[in-house]
């Protein structure tokens, strides 16, 4: 018989030393007195007899091998295990005691009832391992405070770029407390900055066992991945983001977006490797070329010869991937001659020759690379640099940088560089400008302004910042009245791509004053606007009912105006009928403005303006705003005309507004 077994029972693996589980039970088996421990992988503990006499079998030392282990996340759940017997095994003995009674009829003295054997250890293990978990859950919140602050302290070296210091600090915290994920994402981080990117991917498997859906480490890991040039297992990095947060998307189509570019840029630089090994005149006159401007101190019509040579070098994508390849971006910045003839305020003509050669050799090379476009902008000094030329003295200079941001727009990813790279208080100040030029320079200037209006980060850059932007350009009035003075006389032009630029510029600049707002009504811009909406396409219709909501949501006049103009508010109800969410939700504002014009909301009453604009409060917009002004207009609907909130209450209405307004605040 193996010591440790009840009598009848065979040993077998699982107990005294074995593998496997214990089978259940025979009835007799359980109707036998409760059995000594059994060490090192069991321990049977009978309970009291209201649990039914059942067995509860603890891996003691299972258990115990898991909280000491170095894994963080397999100690913490045996902890917690424990945590949980602890709290059955006090469950248990309340109970025990809730069920105790007196015998009355006793005429003998009780006599304190005795424990077994079994029962002593028992309860002196579980209050050993309650005193051990107090000591546990003790030295954690100890730790904590010290893990914390030294993630403070890393976070600190971090910002001054001392990554080396950073990553110190982490691991310290990590020796204090080794389950802490944020530790692990951060110097994952400060790894990718070092360029050791196999320890940053280590750092982020170790972030998601603590937690598997820890996203800021799948992006540390996309982007460790794609600095190894492993493209597709960035990607996967980047989605699985999308699959935890969907929420997340515009930024994971960011993320994707690099890959992509720097894919394609790893293929070009294959292709351009391929020309020069071939030997091609082509390819092996731009890496000499770049190898003579390279050298310092030469005068500046040298430098000029040499760049204005080496454009004519820039014909295709495989010729300006040779340029990136052989830093021809840092050869041309860092030239102090060059860059002198760049900062000279008072340029002569030499000077002037030097900038104009360079700005269009970064056209040339910028013509269709992304990955070129991307190193030229993200230059530290280019921030600064690229808005002080476009403000420049020299009208050449200026021409030529303005055509060099219009170039960098024309996609979504230049856009994104503009944005994200450049100073751009100094860049509206420098397109403003242009407005008081020939109708051709101030057009190129307002294509560039919508261009970015269009991206969202510059509407939230332009909302949060505008105040102090105008600040430092002297006076908010002098520039967005300028802007709109400047749009509204292009509203005159017969060119439709300008008149659409303009409109575009105008509904942007309008909600910045009311006296903006009242300079435009004064130039006929509800007139000028309604005739957009009338026979432009979707885009003029946009910028067109967003001027008039803006508008018509500040002044009486603005509202009679457009009432006077489309008396039955057929061009309003064609607006509510598009599938455009922007048209539709400026098209319901408009409308709920001019409700406030007494006696005007009967003119509606033969037509089914109140299914349509409930339709669009009750409906699943993806855009709230669309919701929210369609109910607002249908509730000044039925206040202007009683007779519209009786057929409010025929459709339900009441009961689909009061949800969708819950909804709305919800959210």
């Amino acid at each position: 018989m193996e010591q440790g077994l009840e009598p009848g029972r065979q040993a077998r693996p699982g107990i005294g030393g074995g593998e496997g589980d214990l089978r259940e039970l025979t009835l007799e088996q359980q109707q036998l007195p409760p059995v000594p421990h059994t060490y090192p992988d069991g321990f049977l503990l009978k309970t009291r007899s209201c649990l039914s006499d059942s067995h509860l079998i603890f891996p003691l030392a299972s258990l115990i091998q898991e909280m000491n282990s170095d894994d963080p996340v397999v100690r913490e759940k045996a902890v917690l295990e424990t945590e949980k017997r602890l709290l059955f095994a006090e469950e248990v003995q309340e109970e025990d005691e809730c069920r105790t009674t007196v015998n009355r009829t006793m005429i003998s003295p009780p006599q304190a009832p005795t424990k077994s054997a079994d029962e002593i250890n028992s309860e002196a293990f579980l209050a050993s391992m309650e005193k051990d978990a107090k000591e546990r859950a003790k030295r954690r919140r100890e730790n904590k405070v010290l893990a914390d602050a030294l993630k403070e302290k890393g976070n600190e070296a971090f910002v001054r770029g001392d990554y080396e210091t950073a990553v110190l600090c982490y691991s310290e915290g990590l020796e204090k407390l080794k389950d802490m994920k944020v530790l692990y994402t951060n110097r994952a981080q400060a790894y990718i900055k070092l360029g050791d990117y196999q320890k940053a991917l280590v750092d982020c498997d170790w972030a998601l066992k603590c937690d598997e859906k820890c996203t800021k480490a799948y992006f540390h890991m996309g982007k460790a991945h794609l600095a190894l040039k492993n493209y597709g297992v960035s990607r996967e990095c980047y989605q699985k983001i999308l699959e935890i947060n969907p929420q997340l998307q515009t930024q994971v189509k960011d993320y994707l977006n690099q890959v992509d570019l720097r894919e394609k840029a790893d293929l070009q630089e294959k292709e351009a490797h391929e020309l020069l090994d071939s030997g091609k005149n082509t390819a092996v006159t731009t890496k000499n070329l770049l190898e003579t401007l390279s050298k310092p101190d030469q005068i500046p019509l040298f430098y000029a010869g040499g760049i204005e040579i080496l454009m004519e070098m820039m014909k295709d994508c495989t010729e300006r991937t040779l340029f990136r390849m052989h830093n021809g971006f840092s050869i041309i910045s860092e030239n102090e001659v060059i860059r002198r003839c760049f900062s000279t305020e008072g340029k002569d003509a030499v000077e002037e020759t030097v900038c104009l050669s360079v700005l269009r050799l970064w056209q040339a090379v910028c013509s269709g690379n992304e990955e070129n476009q991307r190193l030229l902008v993200v230059h530290p000094e280019m921030g600064r640099l690229l808005p002080s030329l476009l403000a420049s003295r020299v009208l050449t200079v200026r021409q030529q940088s303005l055509a060099l941001m219009l170039q960098l727009a024309q996609t979504e990813n230049g856009r994104s560089l503009i944005l994200s790279h450049l100073d751009l208080t100094r860049l509206l100040e420098a397109l403003v400008s242009f407005l008081d030029f020939s109708d051709k320079k101030a057009d190129s200037a307002m294509r560039l302004l919508t261009d970015l209006a269009l991206e969202k980060r510059f509407q939230v850059w332009f909302e949060a910042n505008l105040p102090g932007v105008l600040l430092a350009l002297t006076s908010v009035l002098v520039w967005a009245v300028e802007v709109s003075r400047r749009c509204m006389s292009l509203l005159n032009s017969q060119d439709g791509g300008i008149l659409t630029r303009a409109a575009g510029v105008l509904s942007r600049t309008l909600s910045s004053s009311l006296e903006v707002v009242e300079e435009a009504l004064r130039d006929g811009v509800v007139k000028k606007m309604m005739k957009f909406l009338k026979t432009g396409g979707q885009t003029a219709s946009r910028y067109a009912v967003k001027t008039l909501a803006i508008c018509t949501n500040s002044y009486h006049e603005a509202r009679e105006e457009v009432i006077r103009l489309d008396r039955k508010f057929s061009v309003l109800m064609k607006l509510l009928s598009s599938e455009d969410e922007i048209l539709v939700g400026n098209a319901a504002l408009c409308l709920g403005n001019c409700m406030e014009v007494p006696r005007v909301a009967s003119s509606l009453l033969k037509t089914d303006i109140v299914q349509v604009l409930l339709k669009h409060a009750g409906g699943d917009a993806q855009k709230t705003a669309v919701q929210l002004n369609a109910g607002i207009a249908l509730g000044k609907l039925c206040t202007a005309e009683p007779r519209f909130a009786a057929q409010l209450r025929e459709l339900h209405g009441i009961e689909i507004l009061n949800s969708t307004m819950k909804y709305i605040n919800d959210s």
